[in-house]
């Protein structure tokens, strides 16, 4: 049995997409008899690497499932925060040799766009899930 760590970055100014993605992902580690260890939840996807990092130490986790939403604003910062968040989750898992897969929708996204993606943190634990069971191999 496979054991994550979950991220969960709260910033969804827009509504129900993150409590959404996180309901997927719960469902997605059920449907694999995955258990989630431990969960943290974090302001923003700006702020996800670190508390990967931290789940990614833990002993009792195989993977960690990251998830968040990065809308679009009037600016190009939704583009500099999914570029950190993107660089800084790749890192820890190179750095903790320890799956950690990007459940972060966006950017450029609309609030449409990102309520029709709420799947993605299913995704992001099925990759968890396959990474990690492939890895033990």
């Amino acid at each position: 049995m496979v054991q994550l760590g979950l991220v969960v970055a709260q910033y969804d100014k827009h509504g129900q997409v993150i409590e959404a993605m996180e309901a997927s992902a719960r469902e997605a580690a059920s449907d694999h008899d995955a258990t989630i260890v431990a969960t943290r939840e974090v302001p923003g996807s700006y702020d996800t690497p670190l508390a990967a990092d931290r789940l990614a130490r833990r002993e009792d986790v195989d993977a960690v499932a990251v998830l968040g939403a990065i809308v679009t604003g009037d600016t190009d910062h939704d583009q500099v925060i999914a570029d950190a968040a993107a660089q800084g989750l790749t890192r820890v898992s190179l750095d903790r040799d320890t799956p950690v897969t990007m459940g972060v929708i966006g950017p450029g996204m609309s609030q449409d766009e990102a309520t029709a993606r709420t799947d993605k943190g299913g995704d992001a634990v099925d990759s968890a899930v396959s990474l990690a069971t492939e890895l033990r191999q």
